[in-house]
């Protein structure tokens, strides 16, 4: 099977495991869950939950705990897009090639989905208690989740990210590495640190585990700063130049081009360099890093 073959069938396991987990009836509030469902399937590329099971691939593989975890951090993942979307922060109308859930159903509803989907993330993940049989472990991967949706990681960058553009504080080297390492980098270190966990990875390699993710964050952000000078809406599914429109400094303005698409080389073979040292199934893991060097959406 081709890299390509097994990409597109771990995406469709994942669309499959979200279709499931958000089949519920709520009641007097469906329009709520629809916008959140609205929120969830579009075309999204699926890879925070996708390196989840590939991160515990290298160790034990597959354990009873993991789709709960994969669902739970791809809703977190959706939520965190919506709000991020809103006429308050980007005001963007466009994402994954459609309508924003904003400009589909209203600020007051998106800012609800975005609010039920996160609260829907941590129930769906703490369900994993119901068929784990290491509790300690499933706690711990759930510690993670908690952690690096929060303050501590993706909240904590964009909070810096729109303090910076909304108050016209200067963006500088260590405040944009900042931003790139906690709003983009920290689910996917969440990622990659539960599917070790659940995988059966000691604490050692939980934390070289975290370095490659960290390293895969930042060269990810940074291609998307480059996409948005030289991609098209149809490749992107969103409006281009939208930062230099709104005159927001990324890492091509900071840095000038070459350096950019130097640094996303450099982050990502020392991400390489680590998933290389461990001797578990690899192989698709270290494509799927590879894969987002050269990225055009």
């Amino acid at each position: 099977m081709s890299f390509h073959e097994d990409l597109s069938l771990r995406v469709e396991k994942v669309n499959k495991l979200l279709e499931s987990v958000m089949k519920v009836d709520t009641g007097l509030s469906e329009y709520l869950m629809e916008a959140m469902r609205y929120s969830v399937y579009g075309t999204g590329k699926r890879l925070r939950p996708i390196l989840m099971e590939a991160s515990a691939e290298l160790f034990r593989g597959d354990a009873p705990e993991l789709p709960y975890f994969m669902a739970a951090i791809e809703l977190i993942h959706s939520y965190s897009l919506v709000h991020d979307d809103m006429p308050c922060i980007d005001n963007d109308e466009y994402r994954r090639g459609r309508k924003t859930t904003h400009a589909v159903y209203g600020e007051t509803t998106a800012l609800l989905a975005g609010d039920g989907l996160l609260n829907f993330a941590y129930e769906t993940a703490a369900a994993a208690f119901n068929d784990t049989k290491d509790p300690v472990k499933t706690a711990n991967a759930l510690k993670i989740l908690a952690r690096k949706a929060g303050i501590f990681g993706m909240v904590g960058g964009q909070a810096v990210d729109v303090h910076c553009e909304k108050n016209n504080d200067p963006l500088t080297q260590e405040k944009l590495l900042y931003i790139h390492e906690n709003k983009t980098a920290a689910l996917i270190e969440a990622a990659m640190m539960i599917g070790a966990v659940l995988g059966g990875a000691s604490q050692t390699d939980v934390k070289k585990m975290e370095e490659a993710a960290s390293a895969i964050g930042i060269a990810f952000q940074i291609r998307d700063d480059i996409l948005d000078v030289v991609g098209t809406f149809e490749e992107l599914g969103k409006p281009i130049g939208s930062d230099a429109d709104n005159d927001k400094d990324t890492y091509v303005t900071l840095f000038g081009f070459d350096k950019a698409k130097e640094d996303v080389q450099m982050y990502s073979d020392k991400a390489l360099s680590i998933i290389e040292s461990f001797g578990g199934d690899k192989e698709f893991l270290l494509k799927l890093v590879e894969s987002l060097i050269s990225r055009n959406k």
